[in-house]
């Protein structure tokens, strides 16, 4: 019901609920801030599709990025900090005093606001991409590997992320092919020993030119030095990295690069007073625990500025 949130104005929004929100809440709500999560999907972002974490501070055998998030939506929650999903913020307001946030169930207003919508998909763009999704292309390995048990998949990307996913998936498929779409990049050299270890992992270095099926995914067409090459898979995961989700706050007023990631100082501060941002929205170490400092810097720099403005 609209309005239904109009007499309550929360200390802090944080927009986004990953690893840097989750932080931001935990931090601000445990100092006594009045704290809403906003989140359009489910929690965790990219993280919660990590199978295994392994680089976090504190758990020297790894964790995985669902039980991780888990974790920190009980802290923040134990702390009174509000999350709600899925709940996709439509508008924002950052002109009047208390700000405003639009979403489908309503209005919620807040003092200062903490933008963490970390990043969304790069597309492929190629013929049966979007027409195949939900039939055989995933963006989420931790998702819908178990989906595909011996049978054969693509993975689309050569990057660190694209690695790890297929040594993830090749748990479940029976063959696995890494497509380096658009080239190599730079990756961890002992992700890469353990993939080419895989029995059942391949490379090829090739550009995909469409997906195809009837119903589901069949194959894929691939264009190399050998020419033009059709492939036969039952499933693609296409693992191009992200880019910043930063297109409602730009359009509130936030400044942002030439990359859309949005411009910050050390204190996390954007370019209007009382908003902050932090995670890979701003394009910072891009990893769980730079998100998770960021949101506790972020965090902090609200509750001065709340204390403040509420004297």
């Amino acid at each position: 019901m609209w309005g239904v949130k109009m007499n309550v104005i929360y200390d802090v929004i944080v927009i986004g609920a990953g690893p840097a929100g989750l932080t931001a809440a935990i931090y601000a709500s445990r100092m006594g801030l009045k704290t809403l999560v906003l989140e359009a999907n489910l929690p965790g972002g990219r993280a919660a599709e990590a199978p295994l974490i392994e680089n976090f501070p504190g758990f020297p055998e790894g964790i995985s990025g669902v039980e991780l998030i888990e974790r920190m939506i009980k802290q923040a929650e134990n702390f009174g900090a509000e999350i709600r999903f899925p709940e996709e913020v439509l508008d924002i307001d950052l002109k009047g005093f208390p700000r405003s946030v639009t979403c489908r169930s309503g209005k919620y207003y807040g003092y200062s606001v903490i933008i963490a919508t970390g990043t969304q998909r790069k597309k492929i763009t190629v013929p049966g991409e979007s027409e195949f999704l939900g039939r055989g292309v995933s963006y989420c390995a931790i998702c819908d590997a178990p989906f595909f048990k011996d049978k054969t998949v693509a993975v689309i990307g050569f990057n660190n992320e694209a690695l790890e996913d297929a040594l993830y998936i090749s748990n479940f498929a029976k063959k696995v092919i890494v497509v380096a779409h658009g080239g190599r990049g730079e990756v961890d050299e002992d992700l890469l020993r353990k993939c080419s270890e895989k029995m059942n992992i391949e490379f090829r270095d090739a550009n995909v030119k469409s997906i195809n099926g009837d119903i589901y995914v069949k194959s894929i067409t691939l264009v190399g030095q050998a020419g033009v090459e059709e492939v036969s898979v039952d499933g693609v995961f296409i693992v191009l990295g992200n880019v910043p989700a930063t297109t409602i706050v730009r359009k509130a007023g936030i400044m942002v690069d030439e990359r859309g990631c949005i411009r910050v100082d050390r204190m996390q501060s954007t370019n209007i007073e009382g908003v902050f941002a932090a995670g890979d929205c701003t394009c910072g170490g891009m990893q769980v625990a730079t998100a998770v400092g960021e949101g506790a810097m972020a965090a902090l720099q609200a509750y001065r500025y709340v204390k403040r403005v509420k004297r």
